[in-house]
């Protein structure tokens, strides 16, 4: 006997399971050979043209104990060569993702997990970005990030339709496929410490 789901559970059921065992996964891989990754991941982003002459970019700063990609060593090759660095804060009025310039040693953990900018660093405008660079759980070659399920990312990379955004993700979070929700937005390119697609 059939049954009739409300449109789009069924995708947000196996995105759920997705998680759990990408989570899972990237946790239990040694913390020495994530931050080998990470050094090739960064090469790969130093190679890839739409970095090389963005004059505005955003980056994530690493969830160590969750093994994130870490991009530190991006952040001080950008700034050697002038860019603008900024990184995603979350806004306490509006819960909403925005990007704050600021240097690292000015992040801080505001109690949502992740080192954000101070409130009072200046938000990148809507225009200026030239690229965003997004962490992901899991990513499928056309772009599409399994994030951790609260759409940050998606609505500020909806608000921001002139950054072309870029995945990374270490090679063995790659899916052969994954299901979308209304509100998903695939990033122009998905970077591994492996490989490269061009996701549009």
């Amino acid at each position: 006997m059939s049954r009739d789901y409300p449109e789009g559970y069924v995708e947000r059921k196996v995105k759920a399971e997705l998680r759990k065992r990408m989570r899972a996964l990237r946790n239990t891989t040694p913390a020495s050979i994530c931050a080998k990754r990470s050094e090739a991941i960064v090469t790969a982003l130093l190679e890839e043209p739409a970095v090389q002459k963005a004059e505005v970019i955003a980056l994530f700063y690493p969830m160590e104990e969750k093994h994130e990609v870490d991009l530190r060593p991006l952040d001080a090759a950008l700034r050697a060569r002038g860019a603008r660095v900024a990184y995603p804060s979350i806004d306490p009025d509006t819960r909403e993702m925005v990007f704050r310039e600021a240097p690292l040693d000015a992040l801080e953990e505001q109690g949502l997990g992740f080192a954000e900018p101070p409130a009072a660093a200046p938000a990148v405008a809507v225009g200026e970005l030239s690229v965003v660079i997004c962490p992901a759980l899991g990513v499928s070659p056309n772009g599409h990030r399994l994030g951790y399920g609260a759409g940050f990312y998606d609505r500020a990379l909806a608000a921001h339709p002139e950054a072309f955004a870029i995945a990374v993700a270490y090679d063995f979070q790659l899916l052969v496929e994954l299901p979308t929700t209304e509100g998903d937005i695939a990033c122009g390119a998905v970077v591994t410490d492996k490989r490269r697609f061009p996701a549009r």
